[in-house]
């Protein structure tokens, strides 16, 4: 893979009034990769994902996404060729609920890439079927399970063609069956090659699956490395602390 997915922040700040979200937060995250963001509540790791997508802005530095540059007075036009790159997943899913799963898949590529109705059904059915959802297509969200709702709204991120998925605790609300579906499919999608940066709250999920590992606490970075020296020998105290109270 090229560098055209690789992800760079530089002392990027973040302050809703007094409250310091980001701290001159400095990370790199390599094509390709699985970065884990993980770390206590109100830690800073969602407001990243959002200052990376350009849901959120922020306050000083700049943040590099393949070749584009966002910074605190970016245009629009930025903004939109990073979501173009790096598709963005929610905890809550954010489905059409008047649209059958096949429908929530074809909308953007119909919208946006201007595909006809024809092209953008099989693209949809495709991804469906990569996700392990094809049985589904005609199915509406009220008639899916959490997990299966979720692996739709990853084929939908997909149906853009990034280069990269943005995950915000895609899993946080799903009981633990439907989150090994889930989790699962993101396994996949690593192995194709796509670089995900994931807040996540499943430790064990970091530790199998990811590259890097950014522990937040504070609005900082409390410690980073891979897996094994994250998870399994944090060196600072407020990485043990939570470490240690995560896998209790």
């Amino acid at each position: 893979m090229s560098d055209s997915n690789q992800v760079i922040l530089r002392d990027v700040s973040k302050a809703y009034g007094t409250k310091v979200v980001l701290d001159k937060i400095s990370l790199t995250i390599e094509a390709g990769q699985t970065a884990a963001l993980i770390g206590p509540s109100g830690g800073g790791k969602s407001t990243i994902l959002r200052c990376i997508n350009g849901l959120n802005s922020f306050d000083s530095g700049d943040i590099t996404v393949g070749p584009h540059v966002l910074r605190p007075n970016s245009p629009p036009s930025s903004t939109a060729h990073v979501r173009r790159l790096f598709g963005m997943i929610f905890q809550d899913f954010q489905l059409f609920p008047h649209m059958t799963a096949l429908q929530n898949v074809m909308e953007a590529p119909m919208q946006v890439q201007k595909l006809t109705k024809r092209a953008a059904a099989e693209k949809a059915w495709a991804l469906l079927q990569r996700v392990g959802l094809a049985e589904r297509a005609d199915y509406y969200p009220q008639q899916l399970s959490g997990g299966q709702k979720q692996r739709v709204a990853i084929a939908r991120a997909l149906a853009m063609e990034p280069r990269g998925l943005l995950c915000d605790e895609i899993t946080s609300a799903l009981d633990p069956e439907l989150k090994v579906e889930v989790l699962s499919t993101l396994e996949n999608l690593k192995n194709d090659g796509l670089t995900l940066i994931m807040v996540t709250h499943e430790i064990l999920f970091a530790r199998r699956s990811a590259d890097r590992v950014f522990l937040l606490a504070d609005g900082k970075i409390a410690e980073e490395g891979t897996p094994e020296e994250v998870i399994d020998h944090p060196q600072s105290p407020r990485a043990q602390k939570f470490i240690s109270q995560v896998l209790a």
